[in-house]
């Protein structure tokens, strides 16, 4: 009788004659989470990295913080900004840029 109830307690997948399928679960969960999540901030990441490699002075980039303004110099890991209306000059690392917005604007 407590053998039974201990079958019984564990539930199935468990004791003799168990199927796999507790232990496939995890498995298709990992998998799942990594299609959803992963993959797509892999693929993000990636072309946001090919977007800072290919800046170049003249380029409209919008910064994370909100800053608008044109690329006036590049260096390794910041660029010098010209931001309007007064022509100001900053400098901006470049892993705060959300955006590069030439394209967009000579598509409208």
């Amino acid at each position: 009788m407590d053998r039974f109830l201990i079958m019984f307690a564990a539930g199935p997948g468990f004791g003799p004659g168990g199927s796999g399928f507790s232990l496939l679960l995890p498995v298709l969960m990992i998998g799942v989470v990594y299609l959803m999540m992963i993959r797509p901030q892999q693929k993000k990441q990636k072309q946001w990295a090919q977007m800072l490699s290919e800046l170049k002075t003249g380029d409209k980039i919008t910064t994370t913080g909100g800053i608008r303004g044109t690329i006036i110099s590049l260096k390794d890991d910041t660029l010098i900004l010209r931001v309007a209306p007064d022509g100001i000059k900053i400098e901006v690392v470049k892993s705060a840029i959300a955006a590069v917005t030439t394209q967009e604007e000579g598509s409208k």
